[in-house]
């Protein structure tokens, strides 16, 4: 009875302590601890050149803020109407390019035709007439002059005479106004450009005022952003921004064109708008970001050969009282070449050597 019981309790206690000993071998308890951060000459061989070694000093860089952008047309137009008519024809679909007096729209016509063949046939019944009236005016004044009419006679020679030449010049007036209006059945394009999108399709009635078709230019393409106060009324007229293209992986220099000089009282913000160089990539609409220089601050930069690596983590090694330090580092994006940016890890007046090592 009591060694059963002993056994009960012994062999629970034993499975316990071989558990606890093998978690402790697995997390190399049993093994020899080196110092990570101190250079052990019994693992590592280490040279120094004097000549190679580089002091940390803080240098100022301007900090560039980013706005959110849209790239805009400057030259950009909406096609309409200017009669009310029947579509014929359109010429032309979105993304295609046209020549400033292309036909773009064929309106229907051949009531506005009728309309002016009409004040055609008019005005030359007015002619006659007005031939007609003008030479009996002639005729009265001569026969006024030798006695044989009376001044009556003349007088409504005259009437009649400016009565037909009001009917007359009426009537030119509005035969152009009728080929006026049969001109407006052709829409051109008032720019060179591209069409952005159609709005209607042959059939369809044509409204005064409705746009059917919109175009810009690709050429007047620009910057457009809204830039908070504290940013925007350092900016002036022609100064060159930095300019970022994400969709299209794209960096660009930017002129300051225009800065609105009345600012968003909901958002405290001013319309920038700057040009661009032009690029067939670049669409209306497209995302940009502008940036702008906002603040100075100090930062550390490193000739990219003092940098070394060890699986994903970077190090230098820091000469600290005739003792070489490896010390971890963490590394931004560099606008130098040949210069990495150190965000931290150094300090002022810290010295970085080169150093070549070897296993033992």
């Amino acid at each position: 009875m009591k060694t059963s019981l002993i056994k009960k309790i012994i062999t629970p206690l034993l499975a316990v302590a071989v558990l606890l000993l093998m978690v402790a071998w697995l997390a190399g308890s049993f093994d020899e601890k080196i110092s990570p951060d101190l250079l052990d000459n019994k693992h590592l061989k280490v040279s120094i050149d004097e000549n190679e070694l580089y002091t940390v000093r803080y240098s100022k860089e301007t900090v560039l803020e980013p706005v959110s952008a849209s790239i805009e047309a400057k030259q950009a137009t909406i096609i309409s109407s200017r009669i009310l008519a029947r579509i014929e024809k359109i010429n032309v679909r979105a993304g295609d390019t046209v020549q400033k007096g292309d036909v773009l729209i064929e309106l229907e016509q051949s009531d506005l035709q009728s309309q002016a063949s009409q004040v055609k046939e008019q005005i030359n019944g007015l002619e006659a007439r007005y031939q007609e009236a003008k030479k009996n005016l002639e005729r009265a004044s001569e026969l006024y002059k030798k006695k044989l009419v009376s001044a009556f006679d003349l007088d409504k020679s005259k009437a009649d005479f400016q009565s037909v030449s009001a009917e007359f010049t009426a009537a030119r007036q509005a035969y152009k106004q009728a080929k006026t209006t049969l001109s407006y059945a052709t829409i051109t394009s008032p720019i060179n450009g591209k069409v952005v999108d159609r709005f209607s399709e042959p059939g369809d009635t044509a409204q005064p005022g409705n746009k059917l078709l919109a175009l810009y230019n690709p050429i007047s393409l620009r910057i457009e952003a809204n830039v908070r106060e504290q940013l925007a009324i350092p900016l002036k007229q022609g100064q060159s921004i930095d300019v970022e293209i994400p969709s299209i992986n794209r960096k660009l220099v930017a002129e300051v064109e225009e800065i609105v000089p009345a600012a968003n009282t909901g958002s405290r913000s001013f319309l920038i708008k700057a040009n661009i160089p032009f690029n067939e990539e670049f669409m209306p609409g497209m995302y940009a970001r502008i940036l702008i220089p906002s603040k100075e601050q100090r930062v550390i930069y490193l000739p990219i050969e003092k940098v070394e690596q060890v699986g994903q983590l970077e190090f230098v090694w820091v000469l600290n009282n005739s003792e070489l330090q490896r010390r971890f580092i963490r590394i931004g994006k560099s606008n130098i070449e040949n210069m990495v940016k150190v965000i931290s890890g150094l300090h002022e007046g810290d010295i970085i050597a080169n150093t070549q090592e070897s296993p033992r």
